[in-house]
């Protein structure tokens, strides 16, 4: 089976570190791609938009866990592009954020978020999470043959 890519959209090194961790954990780092704030995962799911060099379908990630307090553009400015482009919007996108506020879980829904998930702060809780998410979203776990 081919393995799938996920997107994960934090400019928190710490937490990029954690969650890269747990993907190895689950022998799933080869599919984890990262970008360090909203400019550059808009960059990595569109191109640059002024050369119309916008990424072909099938290299669209199937995941992307996106963060929202970020620099330059927040995680809700990424899911909003990310909603407004035909190519893109029906990429499941998961809001992956330390943020366990009420705004930020009304406007993500609203701007479509499949799923909204606060991040634990357990380093084997973000492990169960993680699997948990990408089996929901029938990804693919190796099995410990593989």
């Amino acid at each position: 089976m081919q393995s799938k890519k996920i997107l994960l959209v934090d400019d928190n090194a710490d937490d990029i570190m954690l969650t890269t961790r747990a993907f190895r954990k689950l022998n799933l780092l080869e599919e984890l791609i990262t970008a360090s704030d909203g400019v550059e995962a808009l960059k990595y799911l569109f191109g640059d938009k002024r050369s119309v060099m916008v990424r072909k379908l099938e290299a669209l990630p199937a995941l992307v866990l996106l963060d929202i307090n970020m620099p330059r553009i927040n995680g809700l400015d990424v899911l909003r592009e990310i909603r407004a482009d035909e190519k893109t919007k029906t990429v499941p996108v998961v809001i992956f954020t330390s943020s366990g506020e009420e705004r930020d879980i009304i406007a993500s829904r609203k701007l479509g978020a499949n799923n909204y998930i606060q991040k634990p702060v357990n380093f084997s809780d973000l492990i169960e999470v993680i699997r948990q998410l990408l089996f929901s979203m029938n990804l693919h776990l190796p099995s410990a043959t593989e």
